[in-house]
């Protein structure tokens, strides 16, 4: 692939520093993300001609589809890397396979309003009260750090949320003095919680002292040929080093649509291939999202001159649809969607519904499309123009013909539509993908020692939700299948511990509320 003028120039600025580059194809869309502990050598490698020899199939086409980047300068290669996986997650570049699953990288958590509170690897930050470290870049560098902080403040490494005599008789921790053992007395809960909390300390990055007492024995070791201790007190240091190594958290790098060298142009072009009486100043696009029938959303994005009007962007939980019924769903979103337009338009408001498109534009083909139309014909709206846009073949399907009409690759229409479907659906999944992790929230549960899924099931299917189990008796948790008085007033002291504001509730079914981009 030749180096364009603009990509040789980005190139001569690129700093010998760590960071994370961004490949975008020619509509703008991110297409691969990588780190670097040197941007310029490692992103210049991708456009020397001598290389090309050793490609595969796979990078001949990601550099083939390169038409501009991005970088991203951080600190240190650590940085680099949870930068790298927050953005695979953000852009989902189909040329990256590590990463885009839900994978995240470990945290440390500890709650203080536990009975007895312990430190405890997650990969999810909750709203639950508790205090989170991270995330952390190794995983292993972590786990032996923990290890380490357990034995220097004698905190406790075992599952119970509340520990007791039955438990302390088997437990090594306290046999080996590694814990107090709070759990039968022999420091108060608030020495405990003092011991706790200077463990947070500790990795909150006050731990030079530790490090320097490390190092000393590091070369004492040395200087009495215990090589192999020195060794040990080397990759603990190590570790240490790299757990309480402070790094930036990163905030959300606002998405950026791809915008159209000549918007007024490709307007002008799409009224004329759609045969509308001027060019279509305000489009509103609407795409459907769901997993396998659940958290069935819809998106609505609106687009003046060419260019987002995130002010008027709307996003639908389906209220009627059971299942996954695409066609339903969409003809659902459009009726309330212009039910909304034409009341307000009737009773004389200028409201955030009242807004007449001048196009709508439908992610599918026929199906989508005509359930569309026949929503819009009931609700006496036949003349608003409607298309839907095919994904597998960029087609345009009109009400009305039989044939779908194609545009050309490089069309600034098709690019226009195609700028518009694209945005629904990132929408659409982004509400899905909100849904789905707030009902994660509500497996606290999983925190619960020994609970496995039919016992957690059962509690959900009694109770319907964590805030009600909250609010119910011992005797009545007792009551489910499973539970007994001891396990009961346990799993009741646990949802105690945690604060009330824990599970952000969904939002009510069918709530219609103009949302920014999240």
């Amino acid at each position: 692939m030749p180096i364009t003028e603009q990509i040789s120039s980005k190139l001569s600025q690129l700093p010998h520093k760590p960071g994370v580059y961004l490949m975008k194809d020619r509509f703008g869309t991110v297409i691969y993300a990588g780190k670097a502990r040197d941007l310029r050598k490692r992103v210049s490698q991708y456009f020397h001609p001598s290389r090309r020899m050793g490609w595969d199939l796979k990078f001949n086409a990601l550099v083939e589809a390169i038409h501009d980047f991005d970088v991203h300068v951080v600190r240190s290669e650590p940085e680099a890397l949870l930068l790298e996986g927050k953005l695979i997650k953000e852009f989902h570049p189909r040329y990256n396979v590590s990463f885009r699953d839900d994978k995240r990288f470990l945290l440390l958590k500890v709650n203080l309003n536990d009975p007895i509170p312990r430190f405890t690897l997650t990969r999810l930050k909750t709203d639950d009260g508790a205090r989170y470290f991270g995330p952390f870049a190794s995983s292993g560098a972590l786990r032996r750090t923990l290890n380490l902080v357990r034995h220097k403040f004698n905190l406790r490494g075992c599952r119970p949320l509340t520990p007791n005599e039955t438990d302390y008789k088997h437990c090594l921790y306290a046999h080996l003095k590694v814990c107090t053992a709070p759990c039968i007395g022999n420091v108060t809960r608030a020495q405990y919680l003092m011991q706790v909390l200077a463990g947070c300390y500790f990795l909150d990055g006050q731990s030079r002292e530790m490090k320097e007492q490390l190092e000393a024995e590091m070369q004492k070791a040395a200087a009495a040929q215990d090589f192999e201790k020195a060794a040990q007190l080397r990759d603990m240091l190590f570790d240490l080093r790299r757990t309480t190594q402070k790094t930036e958290k990163f905030e959300r790098i606002p998405y950026k649509l791809p915008v159209a060298a000549d918007p007024d142009k490709d307007l002008a072009e799409l009224g004329k291939v759609l045969g509308l009486p001027a060019p279509p100043q305000r489009i509103e696009g609407f795409d459907i999202s769901n997993i396998s029938g659940t958290f069935a959303v819809a998106s609505m994005v609106s687009f003046k001159s060419g260019r987002p009007d995130r002010t008027n962007y709307r996003r639908f939980k389906m209220k009627t649809v059971v299942g996954q019924d695409d066609f339903a769903s969409m003809a659902e979103t459009v009726r309330r969607r212009y039910t909304r337009m034409k009341a307000e338009t009737a009773s004389g408001q200028t409201g955030k519904w009242s807004i007449v498109p001048d196009l709508i534009l439908i992610d599918g083909g026929k199906g989508q499309l005509n359930a569309a139309c026949e929503e819009l014909n009931g609700l006496g709206l036949s003349n608003l123009p409607a298309v839907g846009l095919a994904k597998e073949f960029e087609e345009i399907y009109r009400p009305g013909e039989s044939e779908p009409l194609r545009l050309s690759d490089d069309s600034g229409t098709l690019k226009l539509l195609q700028r518009v479907r694209d945005e629904s659906h990132r929408f659409a999944n982004t509400y899905n993908a909100q849904l789905r992790l707030k009902r994660i929230s509500e497996s606290i549960l999983d925190e619960f020692p020994n609970i496995g899924d039919r016992r957690k099931a059962a509690l959900l299917k009694k109770f319907g939700s964590i805030q009600r189990m909250r609010t119910a008796t011992a005797e009545q948790i007792a009551a489910v299948p499973g539970f007994g008085g001891k396990a009961a007033g346990e799993l009741k002291a646990f949802l105690e511990a945690r604060s009330t504001h824990e599970e952000p509730a969904l939002e009510k079914a069918g709530e219609d509320t103009p949302k920014p981009e999240i």
